[in-house]
């Protein structure tokens, strides 16, 4: 796993993680979003024939940072599952519940379908609409926030942004990328199995590839 690079808002240390999500050092928590988990499942029920191996390297990834930064919890801005129920669900409980000292919240996104008995019973608290925590708040689709909200720096995701980049003898290539504004940020998707919305970059905003496993700021 390659060094995270650190990106400070409001004296609070943010570690930029190239596998997709942030760890917050002052909570102790790591942010992340649309996971997107049982994906894989869903299409298959749809008779499309997409691998499990691709929902199981994104929940063995989840895993691995779990492992190296040990948060005390997890916050999902949206999209922790993509469907309703199916038996690729078993794979995450199974996990859950070898890691139930590790508190779970879940801002639900629009893919959040589960009835509420279901993450009750994983352990998942969900927040409706917007999560305040100290100086931060945390949405899945940052269109939702209002003027009047007064939310403070915030967290979304929904996007997948990603960014384009030209090479010199005409190449282009699109990365995932982490991308914050003046008083947000919009988080990659941490599913590998996810479009991009290509962001246009302004002047006030700081743009972070994902690129070959590093990051590269832009």
């Amino acid at each position: 796993m390659n060094a995270p690079v650190l990106h400070k808002i409001n004296d609070q240390h943010l570690w930029l993680s190239p596998e997709r999500c942030i760890f917050w050092e002052e909570a102790s928590a790591l942010i992340l979003s649309d996971t997107h988990f049982a994906k894989t499942g869903h299409f298959r029920k749809s008779g499309i024939a997409i691998p499990q191996q691709v929902y199981k390297e994104d929940l063995q990834r989840l895993i691995d940072l779990v492992a190296h930064f040990k948060p005390q919890q997890i916050i999902v801005v949206g999209d922790l599952f993509h469907s309703y129920e199916n038996k690729e669900l078993d794979l995450f409980l199974k996990w859950r519940k070898d890691m139930e000292q590790t508190k779970i919240i879940l801002v639900r996104g629009n893919h959040d379908l589960l009835h509420s008995n279901w993450y009750e019973a994983a352990n998942i608290e969900v927040v409706e609409g917007i999560l305040k925590m100290n100086d931060f708040s945390f949405v899945h689709d940052a269109a939702d926030i209002v003027e009047s909200s007064n939310t403070g720096f915030h967290f979304s995701g929904h996007l997948h942004p990603g960014v384009a980049i030209r090479g010199n003898a005409k190449q282009y290539l699109q990365f995932p990328c982490f991308y914050f504004g003046k008083d947000h940020c919009i988080l990659p998707a941490f599913s590998k199995f996810s479009g991009l919305k290509i962001m246009k970059p302004k002047k006030t905003s700081t743009i972070y590839a994902i690129a070959n496993g590093n990051l590269i700021k832009c």
